[in-house]
């Protein structure tokens, strides 16, 4: 018999495992329900009568009330369920205490120590253009240096082409700014070299307010428009920064000093069930060995956020989440744009109705720990521990977000797929099987085997171990393919 999955024992609605064809009598738990319709596999039926306006439970919490009368095994979707979003709500503080299970098991891990004290998981050469103008310009003076050093001593070399820095005021300059600045000073590139035109907004000289102190080793600045060869200047240049950072070498790591980002993008209906679920429990696990890890996607968060608020270190935090979800749904609002319009058409199409069933389970990521600090856009992290990011859920800008704020490595999960990776490492973890052997090329690990009986404790040694081969070294599927992307937040006038 075919079987279907009840997360919660609270919850109406059942996951279907596999499609299900109208009139097949298929098992939840000690259950047998007839459906009543097709249901696609991810997607949802219920499991006892649902009146109008009653509240649909999924994960043990509403994902929103049926539009009209829902009958035992019927399909649930976006034809018959409507969301419990609205505007900005009010929060009172009300912390609750969460249990970490998992003791310091002093692991380590190999990476390259920057003068700062940070440390980088690769040893990379980077241009970072202050203006877009510049991209091609940074192509063939990367072009230029590969071309003298045929067998390069470092992991890897690329631009990071924007298309932002001029034709910007106020905070979106400073944005753009706060973003390139985190990339310019990331651990995981030995040797940068910032190329501007000379007549952006993004002058070299604003950039640099915006870096602060920075190793003049490692970071090198170069304006096209005030040497005569702009070429064969920035390929001298990257001379320079090779032959500091071609002697670098790795060197073991407590897992104290490695930061994560979380991220999901191309969601199904297994997201909230295997990988997101898997990426909670590394997170209590690295945050147990003293190490760090990021949650963005702020839209993906309305609907869940009281989970993340009662898991606050203190009142000031708890404040700082109470005006990050507040903020951004003012943000939605000042365009006129509903807080709750987010699951894509992918989304939909892989069994996610409604924004609070996607947040529901995309901030199961986070798994259980305390929130320790609340960071802006472009802000670096000071805390380790838990930390939430000020980001909207789209994946090149939450991703990008991420990597600038100091993450060495970003972990990604997809029900549906994408070949998409940001500028640091990027773990693609695939919700179900199919997608896995449908996309060697894109996945690197499966969290689907949940499905099929595995064991969570058995895939997360598995999944710790691949962790710890990533940053010491391994080559992620994005890094392997050559697709690494920088995208940054836009937002105010362009002049």
């Amino acid at each position: 018999m075919k079987k279907a999955l009840r997360i919660h024992n609270s919850d109406n609605v059942a996951v279907a495992l596999e499609d299900f064809k109208e009139g097949e009598t298929v098992l939840v738990g000690d259950m047998e329900i007839k459906v009543k319709e097709n249901i696609p596999r991810g997607h949802k039926f219920a499991l006892s009568d649902i009146k109008e306006g009653e509240n649909a439970i999924k994960y043990g919490f509403p994902i929103g009330h049926a539009a009209k009368n829902i009958s035992v095994g019927e399909f649930i979707h976006t034809h018959n369920l409507k969301t419990n979003l609205q505007g900005k709500n009010e929060y009172s503080f009300c912390k609750k205490y969460f249990q970490n299970d998992f003791d310091d098991r002093h692991l380590t891990f190999k990476g390259y120590k920057r003068k700062s004290g940070e440390i980088g998981i690769r040893n990379e050469l980077w241009i970072i253009p202050t203006v877009g103008c510049v991209n091609q310009t940074a192509e063939k003076i990367m072009e230029t240096f590969k071309k003298r050093h045929a067998d390069l001593q470092i992991d890897n070399t690329f631009v990071l082409k924007h298309s932002f820095g001029c034709s910007q005021l106020g905070d979106d300059l400073e944005m753009t700014r706060k973003i390139l600045a985190g990339a310019a000073k990331h651990p995981n590139a030995g040797g940068v070299l910032v190329l501007g035109l000379g007549c952006e907004n993004n002058t070299i000289e604003g950039f640099k307010k915006a870096l602060g102190d920075y190793d003049a080793q490692r970071i090198k600045f170069l304006s096209a428009q005030d040497v005569s060869d702009e070429i064969e200047k920035g390929a001298e240049l990257l001379d320079e920064l090779y032959s500091n950072m071609k002697n670098d070498v790795r060197e073991h790591f407590p897992l104290s000093k490695l930061k994560v980002g979380l991220k999901c993008g191309g969601s199904d209906g297994f997201s909230g069930i295997t990988a997101n679920p898997l990426l909670g429990r590394f997170a209590d696990f690295l945050t147990a060995q003293g190490g760090t890890v990021v949650l963005t996607e702020v839209p993906e968060m309305f609907g869940a956020e009281t989970m993340l608020m009662e898991r606050a270190q203190n009142e000031e935090i708890f404040s700082k989440i109470v005006n990050l979800v507040n903020g951004f749904k003012e943000y939605f609002m000042s365009y006129g744009q509903p807080v709750y319009e987010n699951p894509s058409p992918g989304n939909k199409a892989g069994g996610i109705t409604t924004l609070e069933e996607k947040s529901l389970g995309c901030t199961q990521k986070a798994g259980t720990a305390e929130v320790t600090d609340v960071l802006d856009y472009g802000e670096i992290i000071k805390k380790n521990g838990l930390n939430l990011l000020k980001a909207p859920g789209n994946d090149l800008v939450a991703s990008s977000a991420l990597a600038s704020a100091g993450c060495q490595l970003i972990l990604f999960t997809t029900g549906r797929g994408t070949p998409f990776g940001t500028y640091v490492p990027t773990v693609k973890i695939s919700t179900n099987s199919e997608l896995f052997r449908l996309k060697p090329h894109w996945i690197d690990f499966d969290a689907g085997k949940l499905l099929n009986g595995a064991d969570m404790n058995d895939i997360l040694e598995d999944f710790i171990n691949a962790a710890i081969e990533f940053a010491n070294g391994k080559k992620t599927k994005n890094e392997i393919n050559d697709f690494r992307e920088i995208a940054i937040f836009k937002t105010g006038v362009t002049l």
